[in-house]
């Protein structure tokens, strides 16, 4: 009998627990096409980015400021702002060009900086016809001055205020670097989140010895970086009745197991499918299913959560306790 792999996330049910993450390979609708034919359950389309938005249009208003002063008669050349492809048209026409070719739920993932930006375009992207929002919050506080009560408020704030704003379920993604990962989990699903995405990859600049200058870096995820989505999912799980999505290192169906375990409804993969190619769904899936089977469970559902941290058999292996045996059972080789 062949093993149910369905799940619900932020309320979708979805085919399988493969959710896209926004990367390169849902940037268009051919891509897309060939990611659901794999077996894809769902895809994340790369984040807009409210200052690219707004250095576009900055820079169209630029250039029509320039012919006007050096040859005002060149502007019967020019149609009027609006016409031009700026803003957010290009994305929108993505999303809604995807919900009529594309079989599965599309998320569309927004990076905003000012709290007007964030309103408009996620009210844009739901009249597009997005399934879902996945918020990429990426603030990295460097002034003192700014406390970690009031970085966490500006998340609660902003969840409020969207969820007033917008109807489609809200993913937010987060970074694992706050005091009391628990604690704010349970103020944004009181702010209106509908799921937590577990965790953004908070890419660090490397140091051009050359230039001397910051220059960005992008590297691959590796399956070792699963584990601290693996920890606090298992900790969450049984707090917060939202959606959990494991994200960042997720290469094999181990993997993915694993995170089936702790109480992850989906897994977020994007790493795995630019190295291999879209056939890593394939494998993913087929790893699970053998797995399920082998094991005589029946559904994905029998499997998620059974080893959260109060169902598991060793919860303080999540604690304190599990840091002193890794390091007191290091056994170095030379």
């Amino acid at each position: 009998m062949a093993v149910e792999l369905t799940t619900d996330y932020l309320g979708i049910n979805l085919k399988n627990p493969i959710v896209v993450s926004a990367c390169p390979l849902t940037g268009n609708v051919q891509s897309l096409l060939k990611l659901c034919e794999s077996g894809a359950a769902a895809a994340v389309l790369p984040s807009i980015f409210e200052e690219q938005i707004e250095h576009d249009e900055m820079e169209l208003v630029r250039m029509l400021d320039f012919w006007a002063l050096s040859s005002p008669e060149s502007l019967e050349y020019f149609s009027e702002l609006e016409s031009y492809n700026t803003g957010p048209s290009a994305y929108l026409d993505l999303i809604a060009d995807a919900k009529r070719q594309v079989d599965i739920p599309i998320i569309a993932s927004l990076n905003g900086s000012t709290p007007g930006g964030w309103i408009r375009y996620a009210g844009l992207l739901e009249q597009a016809g997005a399934d879902a929002l996945e918020l990429n919050i990426y603030h990295v506080p460097v002034d003192g001055s700014e406390d970690g009560t009031s970085v966490e408020k500006q998340y609660i704030q902003l969840i409020r205020t969207l969820r007033k704003g917008i109807k489609i379920p809200i993913a937010v993604k987060i970074g694992p670097y706050f005091s009391s990962i628990p604690h704010l989990v349970r103020e944004l699903v009181t702010a209106g989140a509908d799921g937590l995405v577990l965790f953004n990859r908070y890419l660090a600049p490397d140091l051009d010895l050359k230039s001397m200058a910051f220059v960005p870096a992008l590297e691959l995820s590796t399956p070792s970086e699963l584990r601290i989505a693996l920890r606090w999912i298992a900790i969450l799980r049984d707090q917060v009745s939202v959606s959990l999505a494991a994200t960042g290192g997720v290469h094999s169906s181990s993997d993915l197991i694993k995170a089936m375990l702790v109480g992850a409804n989906v897994v977020a993969c994007a790493s795995s499918l630019l190295s291999r190619g879209p056939q890593a769904i394939n494998e993913l899936l087929d790893g699970l299913s053998a797995w399920l089977h082998e094991r005589e469970y029946t559904s994905v559902r029998q499997l998620q959560g059974s080893m959260s941290m109060q169902k598991c058999s060793n919860p303080d292996g999540l604690k304190r306790a599990n840091y002193m045996r890794a390091l007191i059972s290091f056994t170095p080789s030379v």
